[in-house]
């Protein structure tokens, strides 16, 4: 049993190392357990298919299940470390019968102690080799703890990044900016500022994926309700007889392809152009796409 149950406790130990690597550390990838449990949590909180979030609490209850998902699987992958060696590489506290507390509850007793980096109990590693391994997993836990701060103070910088870009949009659509105001060198700054707010935006969803999860309630602060008017303001720049206009609009419309493009690589996965990713990113984060695309009826006069 040592050789199997031993090396499947390692493997589930490494298993959780690298999710946690590929989630907070490699800006390129996401790891595959944490995208699974967020992705679960997002289609749960779909109220009988209806595009409904309970209170915006998909992302954060999406953060937690991921860290306890972590948080157990590396107790169990140490504890099923420990348990083939119990009793006769461990020793017992004055009271207790080795025999008695050397099952698999006792292993996790043992690993979860270690774990919490609460130092050793009652029940301690007496083999050389496990009393190295008991400090590296009290080292990994420190590690855990260490990134489950990181992780959230980078999430919730990267949330507010993208709901002041969709307020901003607001506000300019809001405004009702006419084509005499947008073709001049005001309206080319405004893409301008746009189109770099696009581009923060983009890096953030490939760095930080569970933001995508967390839903926005307020449509002024929702991204996915206020892509819309973007692309309008796009094809109105492409129209526009300020040579800076166009040339601004240009890249608005590059950093909206751009967005579109991580977005559907990442969590969509429609295939389609950048018009169709955004219509079906609203219609996930529960927001209406008109086919006019421009955001409760304006038109920009």
């Amino acid at each position: 049993m040592t050789w199997i149950v031993t090396p499947l406790g390692a493997l589930l130990v490494l298993f959780v190392l690298r999710d946690l690597f590929h989630t907070l550390w490699h800006p390129t990838r996401h790891g595959g357990l944490s995208r699974l449990v967020m992705r679960a949590v997002w289609r749960v909180s779909a109220h009988r298919g209806a595009r409904w979030r309970p209170a915006g609490l998909a992302g954060p209850l999406g953060m937690i299940a991921v860290l306890a998902v972590w948080a157990v699987t590396v107790a169990v992958g140490w504890a099923l470390v420990y348990w083939p060696h119990m009793p006769d590489d461990f020793s017992y506290a004055t009271g207790l019968d080795p025999g008695e507390h050397a099952g698999p509850v006792d292993a996790l007793y043992v690993s979860l102690v270690t774990l919490a980096t609460l130092g050793l109990g009652d029940i301690a590693p007496t083999a050389g080799w496990l009393r190295v391994l008991a400090p590296l997993e009290a080292l990994v836990g420190f590690v855990l703890l260490s990134a489950t701060v990181a992780w959230i103070l980078g999430i919730y910088p990267a949330l507010a990044r993208r709901r002041t870009l969709a307020l901003r949009l607001s506000h300019v659509r809001r405004s009702r900016v006419g084509a005499g105001a947008l073709d001049s060198d005001g309206g080319a700054a405004l893409l301008d500022g746009l189109a770099a707010a696009l581009s923060t935006t983009t890096v953030d969803f490939m760095q930080y994926a569970e933001s995508y999860y967390f839903h926005d309630g307020d449509e002024n602060t929702a991204l996915p309700r206020q892509l819309g008017y973007a692309l309008d303001l796009a094809d109105r720049a492409d129209e526009a007889g300020h040579p800076d206009v166009r040339l601004s609009g240009a890249v608005l419309r590059t950093a909206l392809d751009d967005l579109a493009a991580a977005l559907d690589e990442r969590f969509l996965r429609t295939g389609e152009g950048t018009e169709r990713v955004f219509a079906a990113y609203a219609d996930d984060h529960g927001h209406p796409w008109g086919p006019d695309r421009r955001a409760d009826g304006d038109e920009g006069t």
